[in-house]
């Protein structure tokens, strides 16, 4: 029974797809089909159900998948503490963040990163979907905003300030809103995974939510701005998406005299298990590259 294979196994019913396994392992699709299959043989039993549309685990293959995964866990974690007693940092972390984000800010800190640790490999999937650290495979995750999911741990990496901004051209035609009243109504630009009540405004402990009129519903950063220059409606954005577009003219701030609500920039790993040395790395090598306040709102 080898090793490769016990990992290959934990993954394939983790992601319930060989193929997705085959990507995250950087092999081929029938190089996990041959070590699934010298696996069973191995034991002797059937592990997995295979047909054209899905992977599931058989009654066999639950029992022993509980022990599997532990067993990965186990030597990842023993790995790390060997590099760490020998003053080293190495092996894999396979981070999410969000895309705009992902390719604004985080891939050049990385870079710096990786350069000073050579024997750290990351793998860095960039979504902006919700997804779940454990299940997903991930060590961490790097999301911005509220984080309400309770098995997470979170650390700070830096304060996000989000930002109301428009157009000229778009203010030049539906006119500037100077209170949240005269807000109210105005075409909005919305991310999706917030939803429609996101334009939240606070002031002197009160918070007020504005209730804009959807015309363009996205789940990207990127996007949002680039609809917001073309005057197609307001929105509220972190200033490390629209900071160029601010300085170049291409936004305007909209004041309304309130402003939106505090956010921060977290990395966060699942609770109930220490997080490797790597990761503190990370996160303290991160907040000094993105400095306090942020680089991207001086």
């Amino acid at each position: 029974m080898k090793l490769e294979g016990i990992n290959t196994f934990v993954l394939v019913a983790e992601t319930g797809s060989l193929s997705e396994a085959a990507r995250r392992l950087r092999v081929s699709r029938s190089v996990v089909s041959e070590r699934l299959s010298e696996l069973e043989r191995s034991l002797g039993a059937s592990l997995l159900q295979r047909s054209t549309r899905k992977v599931t685990v058989t009654e066999d293959g639950a029992a022993f998948l509980v022990r599997a995964a532990r067993i990965v866990r186990e030597v990842a974690d023993a790995t790390a503490d060997l590099s760490e007693r020998r003053g080293t940092l190495a092996g894999p972390l396979r981070i999410s963040a969000p895309v705009t984000f992902g390719r604004l800010h985080l891939g050049p800190a990385l870079y710096g990163f990786l350069a000073a640790y050579p024997d750290i490999q990351i793998t860095l999937d960039l979504n902006d979907r919700r997804v779940d650290a454990s299940s997903d495979g991930f060590d961490a995750i790097i999301r911005h905003g509220p984080l309400a999911d309770a098995y997470l741990v979170a650390w700070q990496l830096a304060a996000s300030r989000r930002v109301l901004v428009a157009a000229p051209s778009y203010l030049a035609q539906y006119g500037t809103p100077a209170t949240p009243a005269q807000l109210e109504g105005h075409r909005g630009i919305f991310y999706s995974n917030r939803g429609g009540a996101d334009w939240r405004f606070s002031r002197q402990g009160q918070t007020h939510v504005v209730q804009g009129r959807p015309v363009l519903v996205l789940n990207n950063g990127d996007m949002m701005r680039d609809a917001a220059i073309a005057g197609l409606g307001i929105t509220l954005l972190p200033m490390f998406i629209i900071s160029e577009a601010l300085k170049s003219g291409a936004l305007r701030v909209v004041e309304v005299g309130m402003e939106a609500e505090q956010e921060y920039l977290y990395i966060a790993h699942a609770d109930g298990r220490d997080p490797p040395a790597k990761l503190r790395a990370l996160a303290d090598w991160l907040r000094q590259a993105f400095g306090s306040p942020p680089y991207w709102e001086r």
